[in-house]
């Protein structure tokens, strides 16, 4: 799958590293969906993570991703959709396994926990790779699955 588009959001917390992230991703060449917010004006991360996460899960964007403070409860919030597989990443090694291992689609992030630097360095190489399948293409299906245990 060619990546095209991306989908973005944040909370207040996450406002100014997704204005960063947005411009990085854009320069990478992507077209960008902003799902807000606009400002640094206090807001609720849910009304935010549940947009671009039901954009990806209809495929309306390519991927996602998303920041708040820690990146706790907006990825929380993602992963409440089917189809989702958001991953909360502070490192770019996190990010590659998240999408080769396990299919990532969402990308989140702690606005509060990394720098600048730290933040477009993850975002560069969660969009750059790929999902090996395999092994791997087995234990993904399995995760909107729901068994009686």
């Amino acid at each position: 799958m060619k990546i095209r588009s991306i989908g973005i959001g944040s909370d207040h917390a996450g406002f100014l590293l997704k204005e960063k992230v947005k411009k990085h991703v854009e320069k990478l060449g992507y077209e960008v969906k902003d799902f807000g917010p606009f400002s640094e004006d206090s807001v609720d991360y849910p009304d935010f993570a549940h947009p671009v996460s039901e954009s990806v899960k209809e495929h309306e964007v390519d991927l996602g991703i998303l920041m708040c403070g820690s990146g706790n409860g907006i990825n929380m919030s993602a992963n409440k959709h089917n189809g989702v597989r958001a991953a909360l990443c502070w490192t770019d090694e996190l990010a590659e396994l998240a999408r080769s291992h396990n299919n990532a689609n969402i990308l989140s992030l702690p606005a509060r926990f990394i720098d600048e630097e730290t933040a477009l360095g993850i975002v560069s190489k969660f969009l750059a790779t790929n999902f090996e399948g395999g092994r791997h293409e087995l234990r993904v299906e399995k995760i909107d699955e729901i068994r009686a245990c």
